[in-house]
């Protein structure tokens, strides 16, 4: 029986090709399905069988917590250098995108909160 092993749903480009020449490395044979036109299926990679399940879990695991490390340490590099971006930077960019998002929290907010403001006037 097939074993979904790795979902590539809003994964970066370069991280599943990793992920594909870590697996392709060690001999684990896979194959990768697309969700298609209508997005009715699932975009990942895929095991035919068992018997390589636990090692390419492990490979992927160490991978990702590399990754992870890598991402933060260049994450802090931005940080300290002065280039990651702000608030305002992010509003700038995208002023209208800002906005939207603005609006949409307060009305998500506004529906959450807005029984609990009509339970005393009963």
């Amino acid at each position: 029986m097939t074993i979904l092993l790795f979902k590539l749903q809003n994964v970066p480009d370069d991280e599943a090709c990793d992920v594909r020449e870590l697996l392709a490395e060690h001999d684990i044979y896979f194959y990768e399905t697309h969700a298609g036109f209508w997005r009715l299926g699932v975009d990942g990679l895929w095991l035919p069988d068992a018997t390589n399940l636990e090692r390419a879990k492990e490979l992927i695991r160490v991978y990702q917590a590399e990754r992870t490390a890598n991402q933060q340490k260049v994450y802090a590099e931005l940080v300290e250098q002065g280039q990651a971006p702000t608030l305002w930077q992010n509003f700038k960019l995208s002023p209208l995108r800002f906005v939207a998002l603005m609006i949409a929290v307060f009305f998500i907010l506004t529906l959450t909160l807005a029984p609990f403001g009509f339970m005393g006037k009963q």
